[in-house]
């Protein structure tokens, strides 16, 4: 098949998530001709499930976070025959955080410095000090609710108040009061009032579903109308599958897909990678060439390695008091990082975010009976669980996973997509350290409820399907042999070639990462501009 050559532009940008938007609009700010690639569409806010009363159905088949499940066109598959934990993403322009809680906090200073405090991991090569500026300004755009003044946090203020605490979560905070456990109120990515182009929250309580009052910053609505109107060039139905380079070893164009099969070569002056911890390292993968024979970027041949997932686990419980749990932003009622750095008593490494989440929905509280016989749980015996309904708490541990080579990600030999391009192999076995922080997790989530008088607790001890937390696969670092990329996100092989998305995170904290991806891809795109006058290009 013909390639057909599109006219050079500065910068290709592949995948229109959260990271591709704050780069996108940085530089096409700065007058930077921007094209960027996504594979998936644009998703109206009327077709998201949370608008129908039937979306938890809607999540088991067409709306499903499992890209294998849900199988739309833009989907790749992926080989999850070797992983304990199914990593989720969405594709569309604004990515995952299509579906996203929006939780919305940093890593803690101490995830930046692992081995010098704990003796394990690497350093990052930058601190929390030199993301802050970052953090903060991402913030600002986006309109994030929160309460300053958080005491596991240096300070850090808000310019909109942080979201009603709701019976739910007065409750929750009672309980850990008595425990004598930190807590604070939740701190999202979701306006408590109209904030720009985001409406005021309307706390329906399916920000996972989508939020369907477009009162959630999912960066379709706080980020892309603002890079479009700035000169970006967005590209849907494209799907990438090769960055080739010049005799030189430079990017020097990426070559893709449209939905009728016709292949392109859109030639540009740097590639910005921004597909997730998956997307990019595929993608790097299938970019073999006499000069990269290992995949590009890939002489350190880490790329695809040090996957980290966030396993997550949950207690549900179930209270005889009404306490509108379906009332949202969910979001996080409360957080608490009481256990969130290394105590090395407990006998590992790292620790968790504890979030509490309403549950508007009816058949997840009737899973939480699953242990009950049949005649106890359907027929006129419905009518006395249906009781729950608004009555039900979920606290959700966001485990700290830990780099592990093994964990990985591959080309799969036999896999492909719809385009014939080899699809991804997950490898992925939770390690020793993190059983031990989620078996600890487990039971503090349960001593939680436990406070709070709940009638009847359910625990899951591990959320097969991942909060789609996927880190770490193509690592920042100051040294080639051990890392993708420097402290900016520039390929330490390939001078022109960026990477901005959870694949260059060196530790993963205990912390929801879209807002130190963001700042992360703030501070890489800046860098990008001040720059370019000084970097090599394609001849």
């Amino acid at each position: 098949m013909s390639l057909k050559d599109e006219a050079a532009v500065d910068i290709v940008i592949v995948g229109a998530g959260p990271s591709g938007a704050v780069v996108a609009h940085t530089l096409a700010s700065r007058g930077f001709t921007v094209m960027c690639l996504e594979q998936g569409d644009w998703v109206s806010p009327a077709d998201y499930p949370g608008n129908k009363p039937e979306f938890e159905l809607l999540l088991q088949q067409k709306w499903s976070w499992n890209n294998n499940t849900r199988n739309r066109p833009e989907d790749y598959p992926m080989n999850l025959d070797h992983t304990d934990v199914v990593p989720i993403m969405f594709s569309g322009v604004g990515g995952s955080s299509l579906m996203y809680g929006a939780h919305w906090l940093r890593l803690l200073p101490s995830d930046f410095r692992m081995k010098t405090l704990d003796g394990i991991c690497d350093d990052w090569p930058i601190s929390y000090d030199d993301l802050e500026p970052y953090y903060t300004r991402i913030d600002k755009v986006i309109g994030v609710a929160g309460l300053g003044g958080d005491p596991a946090y240096p300070p850090q203020d808000f310019d909109m108040p942080p979201h009603p605490l709701g019976k739910g979560g007065l409750i929750a905070a009672e309980a850990l009061n008595k425990l004598g456990w930190h807590w604070w109120p939740g701190t999202q990515a979701i306006p408590t009032f109209k904030h720009k182009n985001l409406e005021q929250c309307v706390r329906w309580g399916v920000c996972e579903t989508g939020c369907p009052a477009g009162a959630k910053a999912s960066f379709d609505l706080a980020y892309w109308p603002q890079a479009i109107e700035a000169g970006t060039k967005l590209v849907t139905g494209a799907r990438v599958r090769e960055i080739t380079v010049n005799e030189s070893g430079l990017a020097d164009a990426v070559i893709w897909i449209d939905r009728e099969g016709r292949e392109h070569r859109q030639q540009t002056s740097a590639v910005v990678m921004a597909a997730n911890g998956i997307g990019t390292a595929r993608l790097l993968l299938l970019s073999t060439s006499n000069k990269h024979p290992n995949g590009l970027a890939n002489s350190s041949g880490l790329v695809g390695k040090n996957l980290m997932l966030h396993p997550n686990n949950a207690v549900v419980g179930l209270y005889d008091e009404e306490i509108e749990s379906w009332k949202g932003p969910a979001g996080q009622l409360i957080y608490s990082l009481e256990f969130a750095e290394t105590d090395v008593r407990r006998g590992f490494y790292g620790g968790s975010k504890a979030n509490l989440m309403p549950l508007p929905g009816v058949l997840h509280i009737l899973e939480m009976f699953k242990d009950l016989p049949f005649e106890q749980r359907w027929g006129d015996a419905v009518h006395n669980l249906d009781k729950y309904a608004g009555r039900a708490l979920n606290w959700a541990g966001n485990i700290g996973d830990l780099p592990e080579e093994t964990n990985r990600i591959t080309l799969d030999r036999d896999l492909t997509d719809s385009d014939g391009i080899p699809a991804p192999r997950i490898d992925y076995r939770i390690s020793e350290n993190t059983q031990k922080n989620l078996d600890f997790t487990l039971e503090r989530l349960e001593e939680m409820h436990k406070a709070a008088g709940a009638a009847h607790i359910a625990s899951t001890k591990l959320w097969r399907e991942a909060p789609g937390h996927i880190l770490g696969t193509a690592r920042m670092g100051n040294d080639p042999a051990t890392s993708v990329v420097d402290r900016f996100g520039r390929s330490h092989d390939v001078s022109n070639l960026f990477i901005v998305d959870g694949s260059i995170m060196v530790t993963s904290g205990a912390m929801n990462p879209t807002a130190t991806i963001t700042a992360l891809a703030l501070r890489a795109a800046e860098h990008i501009a001040e720059t370019a006058k000084g970097q090599r290009v394609p001849s």
